[in-house]
């Protein structure tokens, strides 16, 4: 919602403002839709040249996700620690091998299948799984488990930065190619220059549209949109972050509630649930074979 009344805003402010000073906005909707074909055509264009399909796919739903926003909301942390403190309880109480059961079948799970959201989320629950069944095997050097979870969400965080990068390399080529736009105007009224001077006045304004629309969509649409697609990104990490850190102090031994306060001081301070929040769900859980 906010990205919506930010692009309001700006539109507002530049042709608002430019018409207030007297300009003469018909020019600049006349040469508007030639010049946007030009600049965000080409734009368009190179996009697809640098980038696999894969990553264009992306661009779309980070798009998406820069209009709706961190799909991790307090609920969500809460419910992640809750689930991780009932890992952490039965692995204290019954060791490793009663996580097997829950690890090769999450969808059976008594834990697992209580949190439908966070197992749907695919590196979420690859994550947590694959780092669990790790411990079902006996790998207990947390350095090493250390390791293994910093390279996969090192990994997932440059991919989902991919979209994010695409589109700020988009906003630095905007201006480039409003000069391109501007130009071929300048090109064009060379081609007309025995016309009076109220003609070639248009036309020169017509051209310059090239350059001021460049400029636009890089500052004013763009850019900011790339900004808030890699905010937004940052901010789902750390979900994974705190996942990390459960785990890494489950793998060393420590108590459940323990394991879980080392999670919950890392959530983002703005959706942080507080200690009694999770201290008096967790005394309501079910205990699970």
């Amino acid at each position: 919602m906010l990205p919506i009344i930010g692009i309001g805003i700006v539109l507002a402010c530049v042709f608002g403002g430019y018409i207030l000073a007297g300009g003469k906005i018909m020019i600049v909707l006349q040469a508007l839709p030639f010049e946007l074909i030009i600049i965000g055509g080409a734009g368009v264009g190179s996009v697809i040249i640098g980038n696999q399909m894969g990553v264009l796919k992306k661009i779309v739903g980070a798009m998406v996700k820069a209009l709706r926003g961190p799909k991790w909301s307090q609920r969500d942390y809460q419910d992640l620690l809750l689930m991780m403190f009932q890992v952490a309880r039965l692995r204290k109480q019954k060791g490793n091998l009663a996580l097997e059961s829950h690890v090769e079948e999450p969808d059976d799970s008594a834990i697992f299948s209580e949190y439908p959201r966070i197992m749907k989320d695919d590196f979420s629950k690859k994550l947590i799984l694959d780092t669990l069944r790790m411990l079902t095997l006996d790998v207990d050097d947390t350095h090493k488990l250390e390791a293994y979870i910093e390279g996969e969400i090192e990994k997932h965080h440059k991919e989902e930065m991919e979209p994010g990068n695409a589109l700020q390399t988009l906003a630095d080529a905007f201006p480039a190619l409003g000069i391109v736009a501007a130009v071929l105007g300048v090109i064009k009224t060379m081609a007309s220059i025995n016309e009076p001077p109220e003609v070639l006045g248009k036309l020169v304004g017509s051209a310059l549209v090239g350059t001021f629309l460049g400029v636009f969509l890089s500052y004013g649409i763009a850019g900011p949109f790339a900004q808030r697609v890699k905010q937004i990104v940052s901010e789902e990490s750390q979900f994974y972050y705190v996942v990390r850190d459960v785990l890494l102090s489950i793998a060393q031994g420590d108590a459940p509630q323990v394991a879980v306060e080392i999670g919950r001081i890392h959530v983002p301070s703005k959706i942080q649930p507080t200690f009694y929040d999770i201290d008096e769900a967790a005394a309501e859980l079910p205990r699970v074979d």
